[in-house]
Parts: C-alpha cells; structure tokens; sequence
C-alpha cells in the first residue's frame, strides 16, 4: 500500500487536510512546472507553432494511459460547466418534446443548469432520483431508467456524501433502453478506478483541481466515437486541420482535427496551466489509481470506525467509495462542526446534511489522530451543552 507522500506536497507541520473534494492541494512539480510556463511566456520568440499543441496533446495521451478510451477520445476543458455544456450542445438535436432527462437529486449545478436550459429549449422534462432511503443509488436509478429517458446525467459517486454508482449496471442500463449516458467525474476521477470500456459512457468530464491534484482551469472531456463528429461548443481555430500552418490561416478550414478534438476549448495548446496539469498527471501514473483508493480507503476505514462509535450515520460501506465520504451527524449534535475542526487546524467540509471528509496522500498518521481527537472532543462539547 501506499505510505503518506508529504514531502510531495506544500504543506505544513500541524495542518490536517482532509478536504481534497473541495480543493487539492497542489503538487510542489505542478507549482515548479506553472513557474516555468509563466516565465516562458516572457521569452515568445522562443516559441514554435509546434509548442501550441504538445502539452495538449501529452495530456490527451496520459488521459488515456490512465483511464483508457485512447488519446484520441480525450478533449481538454477548462471546466465541469464547460464539458457538461459541451455534452448538452451535442446532445440537444437529438432531443424531442417530452423526452426525459435524469438527474441525481442534490447533484452539483455543473451537471444541472446545462440540463435544464436543454429541457427548456427542446421542450423535454428534467426528471430528478430522489435520494434512497436505503443509499442505494444505483437501484434508485435503475428504477428510473425507462423508454422516455433519453438522457441520464450521473456520477460515479455522489458529491456530497460518496455514495457509490455501480455505473457499469447502468451503463448497460441506459443502452438497453437508448438513453445517453454522460458523467460528471470531477468528484472520482484520479481517485476511484473506472472501466471506461466496461461502462461505455457517451460523454465523461471531469474538472482537475480536486482528485487531478490539477491547477484551477484544466480539465477532461472523453467523447465515446460515435459523439465525435457532433457541433462542439465552440468553434476555435486550433482545433481545425490546418491549425499548425500558421502562414496559412487566412485559408480557413471547414475540418476537425481528429477525434474529441474538436471539443478542446479555445487557446488550450496555448495555454500556460497544462504544464501543472501534466506533472500532476504523471504523478498519478506512477502512483496507479487503484493503489491511491487502496491507500485512501485504508485512512477512511479509521475515520469511519470511530464516527460510526460517535453515532454519525454513514452509507453502508459497499455502497460507498474508498477516496471519500460523508456522514450526518447525531441527533441533537448542534454548533458548527467545521468550523470547530478548522480551530483546531482540522478541515473537512459540509455540504448538504453531510460532513465530507477526503484525505489525499498527503495526510499523515499524525493528521489522522488530530481528525479522530478533534472529532471526540466535539463530540463531548456538544453532549455536554
């Protein structure tokens, strides 16, 4: 299993972080590698035509080494907003009135507001799956998945409380009943281990700064083959054919590049935050996705064990993910929890009735002592009052 890797990270003695669903730390290479590419754009008579494309086009091949799909399925976004808009341009055609769109109730806006202009525009009906008594999300879905779906909108993992999508299931799900299956990964992907060939989905995004460990402005797009060929959300001069003749530009050129290129958004091959989205890229192939969740999931068994004596209510362990998860807290347990954690250089997250913890390997076995005492004494500061 993977060891604590601190060193890697720039952060202090005393500050437990176990938030990296709401911001990841950033690597010491990526921060190394943003100083570089700023200090580059000094020096533009150093640049080469060529320069505007290979970072691009590195991130598109790490992309696929690490989740599959082939580097040529794989766009560069600088935003959930902007692939799950993507999607939705594509998407919007083939939608008639009173089709159905599915969503998760509570989901992110990302993975909504798109929605619900689409559902406006074409006439169809934004459907929402109700929260499970039970957590079991995927069943809540597959309940839901009938003829008038044409499109569901999901996550491999709930955002505010990890519970776990068996996306594999609904995937097969959704091609038996012929409705288009688009992902919003931001909250797993890098941290939780996907089957791209086994789920199949149409349209995957993920935004980098949480589980990328990217900087702020890169992200992923996958676009499944037959998606390829669909209008982009924008049309930017670098992602046609002729894009690297730049004597020739004045030529225009009615033709794509190949692949999801077309869904790069504008100025991305020339962007100066791939170079940071790259060393954080490579660092989560050397480490491997599956040994990360191994590692995280390991910290998150101790995290758990002790709420769950403290009468937190958690989803049931197989329904939840490794890398992160939520936990409501007891009845009559008032005052501000994160905040009485963060007094104590503790910081995990609220979001909806779930506190959200989500450690990285940059937390220590001295960071998860601070969490587990700081979680005991607030705990008997509020039975006290």
């Amino acid at each position: 299993m993977l060891t604590s890797k601190r060193h890697l990270f720039e952060i202090p003695a005393g500050i437990a972080y176990f938030n990296t669903a709401y911001n990841a730390p950033l690597l010491n290479a990526s921060r190394d590698a943003l100083v570089v590419a700023a200090g580059a754009k000094s020096r533009p008579w150093e640049r080469t035509p060529d320069d505007f494309f290979a970072d691009a086009e590195r991130a598109r091949e790490l992309a696929a080494g690490l989740f599959g799909g082939g580097a040529d399925g794989w766009a560069v976004i600088p935003a959930a907003s902007y692939g799950i808009s993507a999607a939705a341009r594509a998407i919007e055609p083939t939608l008639r009135s009173g089709d159905q769109i599915l969503l998760l109730d509570e989901e992110f806006p990302s993975n909504v507001l798109p929605w619900r202009r689409t559902a406006r525009e074409r006439g169809a009906e934004v459907v929402t799956v109700a929260t499970p008594a039970d957590g079991d999300w995927t069943a809540a879905v597959l309940a839901h998945l009938g003829p008038r779906v044409k499109v569901a909108a999901l996550a491999n993992c709930h955002w505010t409380n990890g519970a776990r999508l068996d996306l594999v299931a609904i995937g097969a799900a959704c091609r038996a009943v012929g409705a288009v299956l688009v992902l919003d990964a931001t909250q797993s992907l890098g941290a939780l281990p996907l089957d791209l060939q086994a789920v199949a989905p149409d349209f995957l995004v993920a935004a980098g700064y949480k589980w990328l460990l990217a900087p702020y402005g890169f992200g992923l797009m996958y676009v499944a083959p037959a998606w390829r060929e669909a209008r982009p959300l924008e049309e930017t001069w670098l992602v046609r054919d002729n894009a690297s003749d730049f004597a020739n530009l004045v030529r225009y050129s009615d033709a794509y590049r190949p692949g999801a290129r077309r869904f790069d958004v504008g100025e991305t091959c020339a962007t100066t935050v791939l170079p940071g989205a790259l060393a954080a890229l490579e660092q989560l192939q050397a480490w491997g996705v599956p040994a990360i969740a191994e590692a995280l999931g390991a910290v998150n068994a101790q995290i758990a064990e002790r709420l769950e004596a403290l009468g937190f209510t958690l989803p049931p362990a197989e329904l939840r993910c490794p890398h992160m998860f939520g936990a409501r807290m007891p009845e009559g347990f008032s005052g501000d929890l994160v905040g009485a954690l963060r007094a104590k250089n503790v910081f995990v997250s609220q979001r909806g009735t779930s506190v959200r913890f989500a450690p990285h390997l940059h937390v220590t076995e001295e960071d998860v002592v601070s969490l587990l005492d700081g979680l005991e004494a607030c705990a008997k500061a509020a039975q006290a009052g």
